[in-house]
This record gives C-alpha cells, sequence and structure tokens, in this order.
C-alpha cells in the first residue's frame, strides 16, 4: 500500500496489534473489521483510496489473534479486541477528527468506541452485529447452547471458514454484560446505520430494533438508519459505490 506506515501497539499480553496508517488532514477513518476478517479487504482497500484522493488519514488493523497481530486466537475473547480497538483509537487522538467505521461485529465494537470518546466525531455501522455473540447464543438449539457452556468451546459455525476457530464461552458473557450497558451515559453522536435487507447472517431487524431503542432513550439522537439492497458482505460493484459515498460524505450528513 503506497504512503502506508505500519505500526505496532502492544496489547495488555505485551503480544502486538499491528495495523496500517495514512496521514491525512482534516479527517481520519477509523476501520474496524469484522469478525475473523483480516485489516486490507476490499472495504478497506476503497476507503484508503478514499482518503488518499482527498488527503485525509486513513487507519486499520488486525486485533490480536487475528491477521498479522500477534498472538493466537483461542488466547483472546470480545474484551481483549474492544481493548485492540480502544489502543488504536487512542493513538489517533492528537490528529484529525476521526470518523470510526466498523464493519458487522466492528460496526458493535464502534458503536461502544464512539459511546467512550471524544475524538470520535461521526460513526457509520455497516451491518453491525450488536450483541453477536449473546444473540448467536440465544439462536442456536438448547442442546448446543448447553454444550457450549458445559465445554466452554463452540465454533461460530461448522462451516469451513468457522470450524477451526472455536469461541470460549466468554465471549457470550462478556457480549451480553457489554450489551446491557450500551445506552449508559448515552452520547450523541453522529451515526449512520446501514444494512443489507439480502442479509442472512446479521438480520437486519437488528438494526431497526437497535435505532428504536436509541430514540426512545434519547428522541434527539443524531442517528439514521438505511437499508439496500445487498447481503452482510455488501461488496458487489453497486454496494462499495453506496459505501464510498456515505463515507465521503458522513460528515455533511452528521
Amino acid at each position: 500500500m503506497d504512503q502506508t506506515t505500519r505500526f505496532e501497539l502492544p496489547g495488555s499480553d505485551g503480544k502486538l496489534i499491528v495495523g496500517d496508517l495514512i496521514p491525512g488532514e482534516d479527517r481520519q477513518l477509523l476501520f474496524v473489521t469484522g469478525f475473523l476478517s483480516k485489516r486490507w479487504g476490499n472495504k478497506s482497500q476503497a476507503l484508503a483510496d478514499l482518503c488518499r484522493e482527498r488527503h485525509w488519514g486513513f487507519c486499520c488493523f488486525d486485533f490480536r489473534g487475528n491477521g498479522d497481530s500477534e498472538g493466537a486466537f483461542a488466547e483472546y475473547t470480545l474484551s481483549d479486541w474492544l481493548d485492540d480497538a480502544r489502543s488504536v483509537t487512542k493513538m489517533l487522538a492528537d490528529g484529525p477528527p476521526v470518523t470510526i467505521i466498523g464493519s458487522s461485529l466492528g460496526g458493535w465494537l464502534a458503536w461502544l468506541l464512539g459511546q467512550e470518546f471524544e475524538h470520535m466525531q461521526q460513526l457509520m455501522l455497516l451491518a453491525p452485529a450488536f450483541n453477536m455473540m449473546g444473540k448467536r447464543a440465544q439462536d442456536i438449539a438448547p442442546e448446543r447452547r448447553q454444550q457450549w457452556k458445559t465445554t466452554g468451546w463452540m465454533p461460530w459455525d461448522d462451516d469451513a471458514v468457522h470450524k477451526d476457530y472455536p469461541l470460549s464461552w466468554k465471549w457470550v458473557e462478556e457480549s451480553e454484560a457489554l450489551w446491557v450497558t450500551r445506552f449508559v451515559n448515552l452520547r450523541r453522536i453522529p451515526t449512520c446505520i446501514v444494512h443489507g435487507l439480502q442479509d442472512t447472517v446479521i438480520l437486519p431487524k437488528g438494526s431497526w430494533e437497535f435505532t428504536e431503542q436509541v430514540l426512545t432513550k434519547d428522541p434527539q439522537f443524531p442517528i439514521e438508519l438505511l437499508f439496500k439492497t445487498g447481503g452482510h458482505r455488501f461488496s458487489s460493484p453497486a454496494n462499495l459505490h453506496t459505501f464510498l459515498d456515505l463515507a465521503a460524505h458522513i460528515q455533511e450528513r452528521g
């Protein structure tokens, strides 16, 4: 990647969080990936190109136990990944105002970061997986849920993508605990949620319900919900065009 600088931040266990940074002016975009996604995919590459064109800053990173970052996947849980995202967010505090763009699980983490950090000025959440692991535990068969609790481990699914990445039950407990606190000291931050109507991984109704809950707590909260044609990856040429257009103009929308 031209004009990018690789960075390494120590996690709480000393293992390195690895990412890339493009310096810029006026604005920074921080991209937070989804579950098991690597930092350089089609959406992050498109965002990086957009930022280069507009002379904005851009940042993406891999969570510990994933991608180029150090550690084994099984060593970490949701709270560790949230801490990784916090470390990267703090690193950006001395630069221009930050817009967080989070995809899937990254959307859930982006919401939490936006509530916590004042220099986070806008959020764009793509198919956000709110309370992802808690919801998964609710949706699977009771027998499998009990087995997960008893053995302490279960992959998200048995398909080829997930079967080799067993999740500890602690992911569920931490997800549920964070979900309880999602609106504590609700901070008004301009938020745009985008969800594909054909998403069968993280159902669109979750974004609708979340938006309703936010507005129930604060009817003046600056939140916008957009449903578009597309699946969970939201990666067709038309989807990417929509994605980039929203990322480019979210400052004006906010």
